[in-house]
Formats: structure tokens, sequence, C-alpha cells
């Protein structure tokens, strides 16, 4: 399948496609993101530890290189790739009430603010210290520091980049989430975080929801609900977050060079209105459970396109500092959770 790059991280294939109004352009595509999709759930139903949208990532890389699959599918992978993440990002906010994360305490939610900004900078000094293109150290950084794939989705529209970025820091996201899955409940214990207390370390440390709740699943019940609320605290700061880069970005960007990156992208105050409307509680229960199933439908099929976008020999040739940026990040995140943890808690 073929990819598009360039500096600026536009995807012309994707707006072409779609501006000139040529469905069947996208049409092979997005069938073969939907297959994608129902294997991804089918092995999810069969094997419930294994995370769906990790299951559509891998999923994807495997079809991305394999040889046989036509470059026809290539436009349609990429539109339904930025539509269906963003759709996913918003909806994400329907997960979060305020009121739920000020139950966590002053103490916690200084530690989680805390962990996200010193590990979001640290892995930014890293990339340097590594020669890490900007780009892609400033996505690891906030996949790795926030709520990886998703975050990584909010960001990649703020930032230059190239579309081989977006897909290196999700496969870093995925890589070391998974081990997360291991070393969290095996080294928690060693660390003294039992119960609720190993939940909280793995809400601040471990990258994406579904792996923060398979890493503090063989500590029970309490530990995964106490891991999730922790977790969705750091979603919370991916709109200021995307904010401050954005900034950042704008002021080292002429105003007259047209490319300017947007203060806060459309979808990601979608994502506070959502937070929002669930903070003021005036949705059925019906219809949060249909809106969690259908975010994590949007997210797989965006994890599938991404995943679709990686290229192993690529990724071989140029990925052992990016693998070392994401194993360091991994470190640091953990690391600085635990500190901030033990002094504030």
């Amino acid at each position: 399948m073929a990819t598009t790059e360039d500096g600026t991280g536009s995807v012309p294939a994707t707006g072409s496609a779609a501006g000139t109004g040529r469905p069947r352009q996208l049409l092979p595509g997005l069938a073969l993101v939907v297959v994608g999709v129902t294997v991804a759930f089918l092995v999810n139903l069969a094997v419930p530890a294994l995370s769906a949208l990790t299951i559509a990532v891998v999923l994807g890389v495997v079809v991305g290189n394999l040889r046989f699959v036509p470059d026809s599918t290539g436009a349609g992978v990429r539109w339904a790739t930025r539509r269906l993440l963003r759709g996913g990002v918003v909806l994400l906010g329907l997960q979060l009430a305020v009121p739920h994360i000020l139950q966590l305490g002053a103490g916690t939610i200084l530690a989680v603010v805390l962990t996200v900004a010193i590990s979001f900078l640290g892995t930014l000094g890293l990339g340097r210290l590594l020669r890490v293109p900007h780009g892609l150290s400033v996505l690891v950084a906030t996949g790795f520091s926030i709520c990886g794939a998703s975050a990584i989705a909010a960001m990649e529209g703020v930032v230059k980049r190239k579309e081989s970025d977006v897909a290196t820091a999700v496969a870093l996201v995925t890589l070391y989430g998974s081990l997360a899955i291991i070393a969290v409940p095996l080294f928690g214990p060693m660390l003294g975080f039992t119960g609720a207390g190993l939940g909280e370390w793995a809400g601040m440390s471990v990258h994406e929801v579904a792996q923060v709740v398979a890493a503090a699943s063989p500590a029970g019940a309490a530990a995964v609900a106490t891991a999730t609320v922790v977790k969705l605290s750091r979603v919370v700061l991916l709109a200021p977050m995307v904010a401050a880069v954005s900034v950042a970005e704008r002021r080292g960007t002429p105003a007259d060079s047209g490319t300017r990156p947007p203060l806060v992208p459309l979808f990601v105050l979608g994502f506070l209105a959502m937070v929002a409307l669930r903070t003021v509680d005036v949705l059925p229960l019906a219809v949060l459970n249909i809106a969690g199933t259908l975010t994590t439908l949007l997210l797989a099929g965006a994890l599938f396109g991404l995943g679709c976008a990686v290229r192993l020999r690529s990724l071989i040739h140029t990925g052992p500092r990016a693998l070392l940026l994401g194993l360091f990040s991994t470190l640091l995140v953990a690391g600085v959770a635990l500190m901030t943890l033990r002094l504030l808690t």
C-alpha cells in the first residue's frame, strides 16, 4: 500500500479524493478498514485479554507490509484514519466527568499534573539528545505522557511532522504500552504498590486506556476502577497541552506563510464539549454505553489505518533512536509517577 509523506504533515491524496467527490476511490480502503476492525473485534471476543485497539494496530502493520495489498486502498485508508481518529477523540470526552476526577484528591491530581508536564518536557529533551526529529519527539511526548494514540491524533494537526512520524509514534505507544502491561503488575508490588495503589501507578504511567486496564487487572476490581479514573484525569490535560504546543508552533511560523496551525483544533473543542456534557450528567447510561462502544470502533479503525502506514523495513532502518526515545520516555513516565505518588499522596 502506498503512503504519501511531506514535511508539512499534509496528506494530499486524502483531501483530493474527498474534495473531488470521487467516493469510488475511497471504497477499497474503507472496505479494508471495515474488515480490519471486524477481525480485531472478533479476536477480542475470543481472547478478551487482548484489547481490540492493540489487535487493530497489529493487524494494520501486518496488512500494510504485505506485498499483495493493492495501492488502490491507500486513499480510503488515509481518509478514514484521520476522520475516525478525530471522531474517536471527540467521543472520548464522554468518558470524563470532572466530579469523578476531583474525588481523587488534591495530592493525586497534583501528582498527575506534574507527571504529565515533566514527562512531556523530559521526552522533548531526550528527543533532542538522541537527535530524533522534532515532530516525532512531540508526538511521542504527547502520546506517552497523556493517552497514547488518541493524544497523538490530537497533536498531529498542530505540529510540523512527516506522515510517517504519526505511524511511528503509534507503533512505539503500542510496543511499550504492551510491555507495561507485564511490567506494572510485576514490579508494582516490589515497589510497594498493591491494590488501589497499584491502580494509581498504572493510571499515571501506562500509555493507552485499554493498556491501563490490563495492567491494573491483576490487582483486582478496585485497582482497575482507580487506574481508569487516574488515567482519564491525564486525558483532561490533552486540550491545554495541544493548545500550548499550537501557540509555540504558531510563534515559530510566519503569519503570512499560510501554514500556521489552528490555536485549538475543532475536534479538540468537541472533546471539551463532550467532557462538559458528561459532567452535567444529562445523558442516560444506555447512551453512554453506546458512545463507549462507538468510541472503541472509531479508534480501532483509525489505529488499523495508522498501522497500515508503518513500514517495518523503514522503521528498522531509521528506528533505533526512536526506539530508545520510547524506552527512555516510558521509564521517565513510570519514574516520575512513582516519585510524585510517594511525595504527594
